[in-house]
């Protein structure tokens, strides 16, 4: 049969584009378990690459360099994807992140390891936004939940079982191999992605030059600004020179990146990002989403431990309840927005999660475990609701050519929410414990109580002082919720401007022509 005319030849066509596509999906649910089980596997190894390396004083930035180079490259790899496609930039990404891994593997000291977890996060940035991206190319709007549900429980199940996974290759293997078995999984992915991915031609306008000068801008300016939040308060005091010097320069590099992109003829972050209401509002919807995932992520763990008194893992067992009902919730919210339409599904997202934010200061001290586990529960639902319609929405309002700048930037916000929301509620909760014991008292020392128990002369004192801490957290955290909800009902419209699944590139006009408010 040779597929030319005729209903056997369409078929034998759409199956060969089923397959093709189900081989596609798959390599991007590889592709997201490598990038979401990476940021918790390696907390689990911290002792035994400390005791092998060295490097106590500076291990912190393990974390915090792959979280900077994943963050600031968001938006240069969403402009990328949208200049040259998908492909490539998902390739590149891959390959980065799996060259990070080998070096890392072979890591000789702390810093040379730090040096190579940023490459980790060059690779790391590539694979967040594209995939989410290319999630949106695949399916049209009516199937689109399906993949981004799929994407959730990828995430969900990867940060669920990184902890323990790192736990066992810690406790029988040498800490290196943490790193060396992304190798066989990228691998299959990079496979899967160069054989079946297919990315159609476009009917575009001539390609203009990448701007590298506002890529470069705009990667220093991100870099300065988030090692300051990052490092405030842990490495120096808030008010210090080295914080004001890093708030300073970085001020000024937003000068500079907004100077560049100005008089960028396709600058990384165009203006149409932020003129255009639905792609703002949920920008700074899920800038506040990000701030206030730090009270769970951070502090229920050490909630959990100090106050409620449980072992580890079934600290791990109480956040973990949350990452059950998110993709779960995630996927049935299509029945919902289907019928109220994006913004009004966000809204009741948030309103819900805002109260159940709000129920946890009122828990019984010290209360079972059960009663924060089915506040996670709840709260995991609430979330679901609210991220997925808006992330579905935006994508939905844009073209191909556009799709990856404005995914990338709803990443990106959400990620600098969630750096503002460490720094911001920890510095809360450092001011609660230190109130409450007598200016002694801060998060890094009730973490070495927790693995010194005996070490505390008064551990009812201590354990009331975190309750106080964790419940002041919760509070600002409904607050951010509280601002989101403000952003949706005061500066998102009212009706999604929804394009044509058939529709591509960007709109002469700056405005988006739709084919349905949704």
């Amino acid at each position: 049969m040779d597929g030319r005319g005729g209903r056997g030849g369409q078929g034998g066509q759409d199956a060969t584009r089923d397959r093709n596509r189900g081989a596609v999906v798959a390599a991007l649910m590889l592709s997201m378990a490598l990038a979401a089980i990476d940021s918790t596997i390696v907390s689990t190894a911290v002792p035994q690459i400390v005791g092998s390396l060295g490097g106590f004083s500076i291990f912190s930035w393990l974390f915090s360099g792959y979280l900077l180079a994943a963050t600031v490259t968001l938006p240069v790899y969403g402009k990328l994807s949208d200049t040259f496609g998908r492909k490539p930039v998902l390739i590149a990404g891959c390959v980065l992140f799996l060259l990070g891994s080998a070096l890392c593997a072979l890591a000789w000291d702390m810093e040379s390891l730090i040096a190579f977890r940023v490459v980790q996060g060059l690779g790391g940035g590539a694979i967040q936004g594209t995939v989410q991206t290319l999630a949106a190319d695949l399916y049209p709007l009516k199937e689109r939940p399906k993949i981004q549900a799929r994407l959730s429980t990828v995430w969900a199940t990867s940060s669920v079982a990184g902890p323990a996974l790192g736990g066992l290759i810690t406790s029988y293997t040498d800490w290196r191999w943490i790193f060396l078995i992304n190798l066989p999984v990228g691998a299959v992915a990079l496979w899967l992605i160069a054989r079946h991915l297919h990315e159609p031609e476009r009917l575009s306008a001539p390609r203009g030059r990448v701007d590298w000068p506002g890529a470069l801008a705009v990667f220093a300016c991100g870099g300065v600004l988030l090692t300051a939040l990052v490092q405030g308060g842990v490495a120096w005091a808030w008010f210090s020179a080295p914080s004001l010097t890093l708030f300073a320069a970085g001020l000024a590099l937003v000068a500079v990146v907004v100077l560049v992109e100005r008089r960028a003829e396709e600058p990384i972050i165009p203006g149409w990002v932020w003129r255009r209401r639905t792609i703002a509002a949920v920008n700074l919807a899920l800038g506040a989403l990000g701030l206030l995932m730090v009270a769970p992520t951070v502090f229920l763990p050490t909630y959990a431990q100090s106050v409620l008194g449980l072992a580890p893992v079934a600290a791990g067992f109480v956040l973990s309840v949350m990452t059950l009902s998110w993709p779960v919730s995630a996927a049935l919210s299509q029945h919902v927005y289907r019928r109220i339409g994006f913004r009004k599904t966000a809204v009741v997202g948030i309103s819900a999660a805002c109260l159940v934010l709000l129920a946890f200061p009122l828990l019984p001290y010290p209360g079972a475990a059960w009663q924060p586990a089915l506040i996670m529960l709840l709260l995991g639902a609430a979330l679901g609701l609210f991220q997925l319609p808006l992330i579905v929405g935006v994508q939905s309002t844009v073209g191909w050519a556009e799709r990856g700048t404005a995914t990338a930037s709803i990443l990106f916000c959400r990620q600098i929410g969630q750096t503002l929301g460490a720094a911001l509620f920890g510095a809360v909760a450092n001011g609660v414990l230190s109130a409450r014991l007598g200016g002694s008292g801060s998060l890094d020392s009730v973490a070495r109580v927790l693995d010194d128990p005996g070490s505390v002369a008064d551990p009812e004192r201590l354990r009331r002082a975190v309750d106080a801490a964790v419940d002041a957290v919760y509070t600002g955290a409904a607050v951010a919720a509280a601002l989101a909800l403000l952003t949706l009902l005061f500066l998102a419209p009212r009706r999604f401007p929804v394009l044509r699944d058939e529709q591509q590139g960007p709109q002469p006009d700056d405005r988006p022509s739709h084919q349905t408010a949704d």
